[in-house]
């Protein structure tokens, strides 16, 4: 009998895979049908899904990868799922992009980015975790080569293009998670970790710069930024960019997400930063990752996390967010105007005064809709939106937006605002389980919740004193499948 290479059995391995994953994906529309299955928020065809990676236009397509565990709604070793769009609006499900190389001695495959090389080729960079190894103390960096759709991939046999010999004598701990960017012709690399062990204090971004157009030889320029909080115990997800004429960095230091603001020293390889923020206060927003589009704009997706386990679904991403800067180095995050083309049939009210018992009104009969709103504090310092289903049979859902220390008598998601800001212009989405909010571009929230009933009223209380709502509209969301 013929001997079978361990390529062979590695490549028939994912295959397998490949396969197991697609007949997950003849069940995706009844797992559409369960209740809190989202249907406008990015999800697996099946299982567990977390980080999303490597976002990248190519060839007309919105191309968007993310962490999966394609045997389990649990999480469990990583593999790279794939879904592609031409409009950010309708997506498809594509076949796993990455799997792990077992004949390579790879168990997993983690969070990293997509880029196009020098030599035109679609290139993903991402973090090999060895099997039996510990990720804390040991991981690589490895690339993989795209043909033209960005559907079959094959591991860069340079691999691996990054090693922690790299580093000569630091030790770098948490190593993982490689993001591409380019400046004054040059290519740089940024990835997370820390230098102390995890125990908290020395989190840094470290930067590297490609030697050669094949982006396969890199060279160690040091340490990018540390984050000044001394709890802070390592950085994971770092995402570098410009935008506008400033630079801004987002970091995952196993908490809510991070932002700061500053310059960027390309010569010597070192941030400063001048402002910075989170960029989402909700309890259930990670590992965003970021991507420039064609028109200039910059588009990020966090992992959407905090689903309860056993449903053979778990996690998804947020909706596409756009990216933009305040004169004073704040974050801007908008939902992309794209959404807009899911709409349904809209409500629409005008000019209600704000009392203390509230102002109800009846939404559209679907538990996956679009709320905007714009309105006017006057002496209030600020707005409860309460959502409660008709059938009374639910705990309702409660959203705080406050300028002050106004209190409810019930939890709520809690969205502070500053003292100035005495007009709210708030856009909310809920999809079935997930809940994301935006108010006045600077305050988001993301957080998982328990469906709400169909024929869903709202009241919005003022937070003592008066407001007005000048504008309320609500639409149903249609599915992006």
């Amino acid at each position: 009998m013929q001997r079978r290479t361990s390529n062979e059995l590695a490549s028939r391995a994912r295959a397998s895979t490949i396969s197991k994953l697609t007949s997950h994906a003849l069940s995706f529309q009844k797992l559409c049908r369960r209740a809190n299955h989202p249907l406008f928020h990015i999800t697996a065809p099946a299982q567990w899904i977390n980080d999303p990676n490597g976002p990248i236009f190519y060839r007309g397509f919105y191309h968007l990868f993310y962490q999966l565990h394609p045997f389990s709604d649990r999480s469990g070793p990583k593999y790279w799922g794939h879904v592609r769009s031409r409009d950010l609006v309708k997506w498809e499900h594509l076949p796993i992009a990455l799997a792990p190389s077992t004949d390579a001695g790879e168990a997993e495959v983690w969070s990293g980015c997509c880029t196009i090389n020098g030599r035109g080729e679609p290139m993903i960079f991402y973090t090999s975790i060895a099997p039996g190894k510990s990720a804390q103390t040991h991981a690589e960096q490895w690339a993989a080569i795209g043909d033209k759709d960005l559907i079959t991939w094959k591991k860069a046999s340079a691999n691996p293009v990054l090693s922690e010999a790299l580093h000569s004598a630091t030790k770098m701990y948490e190593w993982r998670d490689p993001f591409i960017f380019h400046d004054h012709n040059r290519t740089f690399l940024v990835t997370g970790g820390n230098l102390n062990q995890t125990k908290g204090g020395q989190a840094v971004v470290n930067i590297y710069e490609g030697q050669n157009d094949d982006l396969t030889q890199w060279k160690y320029r040091g340490v990018l930024f540390q984050l000044p909080d001394p709890k802070a115990r390592t950085t994971e997800c770092p995402n570098f960019f410009k935008l506008g004429n400033r630079w801004v960095l987002f970091v995952s230091p196993y908490g809510k997400v991070q932002y700061f603001v500053g310059d960027f020293d390309y010569k010597n390889c070192r941030f400063q930063a001048r402002t910075n923020g989170l960029l989402d206060v909700g309890s259930n927003f990670y590992a965003p990752n970021t991507m420039q589009v064609p028109d200039g704009r910059r588009l990020v997706w966090g992992w959407v996390n905090g689903f309860e386990s056993g449903k053979g679904w778990n996690g998804c991403l947020t909706v596409p967010r756009q990216l933009s800067l305040t004169r004073d180095g704040r974050l801007q995050q908008e939902p992309v105007p794209q959404l807009e083309k899911l709409r349904g049939k809209g409500e629409e009210w005008r000019n209600l005064r704000l009392s203390e018992a509230g102002e109800k009104l009846v939404l559209p009969n679907s538990n996956t809709f679009e709320l905007e709103s714009e309105v006017d504090l006057l002496s209030s310092q600020g707005v409860l939106l309460e959502f409660q289903s008709s059938a009374g049979n639910t705990k309702p859902l409660l959203i705080k937006i406050s300028r002050g220390d106004a209190k409810s008598t019930e939890p709520a998601l809690t969205l502070p605002v500053g003292a100035e800001e005495s007009h709210l212009h708030v856009q909310l989405f809920i999809d079935r389980s997930v809940l994301e909010v935006f108010v006045n571009g600077l305050h988001c929230a993301t957080k998982t919740i328990s469906p709400p009933g169909h024929n869903t009223h709202l009241t919005i209380h003022p937070l003592g004193g008066d407001a007005r709502a000048k504008k309320i509209q609500v639409w149903p969301i249609s599915p992006i499948w």
